[in-house]
């Protein structure tokens, strides 16, 4: 399984969080923005990054997520094929910059930008991602949120009743998800990965065990005809949503039991507890070692 079938039109998700956000356009070329109609009034886009949500109806446009910078027009571009305006409100699911890239744009162009507490917190202040040795300066003013929340808060737009729900610290500290009730289709932002071992910021508030809370939260809002948008590969379903619950917590136990049986985290490794996964999950972004080593982490440090 290659990582442009899971919407990076070739460029890998390591490039994507190496690159600076505001990197030369031309590097994003030959990137396609494809639109997806999932249900409803909803639509899902697909560039470089992290998937995307349109609600797009007589009240506007609500975006989920934006990629980056140099892709802004494309993502307009492709809206605009939905007959509607401009972009009314844009919702971030945490602070990464293949979901936040293009906050500057849509700002200045008049969007409502609206996240957790802590998305705003990490984008307004310098950060580093310790798993790619990335620094990232604070944002300019009109790519911050203008509205946070702690918890949840409900949008009533275009027909739809749409529940934004904090989560467990799971992928970061700020994750979101975007549940639109009428329409059966949530939005899971990083805490959702299709196909592929997730990737959990440890240095941006992430555990092991808020990704398997986060997900067991989805699971319950979630019925047999649930869509769910990941931040990256295909869209599932509860089943196969299920199938990532049983992986997580399957590896989690696993190196937890290593970890009582006293052994560091090379012997875990050595111990291949994800081996029974490796077929189905290992061939993304995040390797089987690499997972081993952030529940590990997650798990010791934490």
């Amino acid at each position: 399984m290659q990582l442009f079938r899971h919407g990076l039109n070739g460029m890998s998700l390591a490039l994507v969080l190496w690159v600076p956000w505001s990197t030369a356009a031309a590097q994003y070329d030959d990137v396609e923005v494809k639109i997806t109609h999932i249900t409803g009034n909803i639509h899902m886009l697909e560039g470089a990054g992290g998937k995307l949500a349109v609600c797009a109806g007589e009240d506007g446009v609500l975006l989920v997520d934006d990629q980056f910078a140099p892709l802004t027009d494309k993502i307009v571009e492709a809206i605009a094929t939905l007959g509607q305006g401009p972009v009314r409100f844009l919702l971030n699911t945490h602070w990464h910059g293949d979901h936040t890239g293009g906050n500057e744009n849509f700002g200045n162009a008049g969007a409502i930008i609206i996240s957790h507490d802590n998305v705003r917190v990490r984008l307004n202040s310098k950060q580093f991602i310790e798993f790619v040795k990335r620094e990232t300066e604070a944002q300019p003013a009109a790519a911050l949120p203008l509205m946070t929340f702690s918890k949840q808060m409900n949008f009533h737009l275009n027909g739809e009743d749409i529940l934004v729900l904090h989560v467990a610290e799971s992928h970061t500290d700020g994750d979101a998800i975007v549940f639109f009730r009428h329409a059966n289709v949530i939005h899971g932002g990083d805490t959702i990965w299709g196909g592929m071992y997730p990737f959990i910021d440890l240095s941006s508030g992430g555990s092991i065990n808020g990704m398997i809370e986060s997900t067991r939260t989805l699971l319950e809002l979630a019925d047999d005809q649930t869509r769910l948008i990941p931040g990256h590969g295909p869209p599932i379903n509860r089943v196969e949503l299920q199938g990532f619950l049983d992986m997580l917590v399957s590896i989690r136990d696993a190196v937890a039991s290593s970890i009582d049986a006293g052994k560091d985290l090379a012997a875990t490794i050595a111990l291949k507890p994800t081996a029974d996964y490796d077929e189905a999950w290992g061939e993304g972004f995040i390797k089987p070692d690499q997972m081993v080593e952030m529940v590990y982490k997650s798990l010791t440090e934490g």
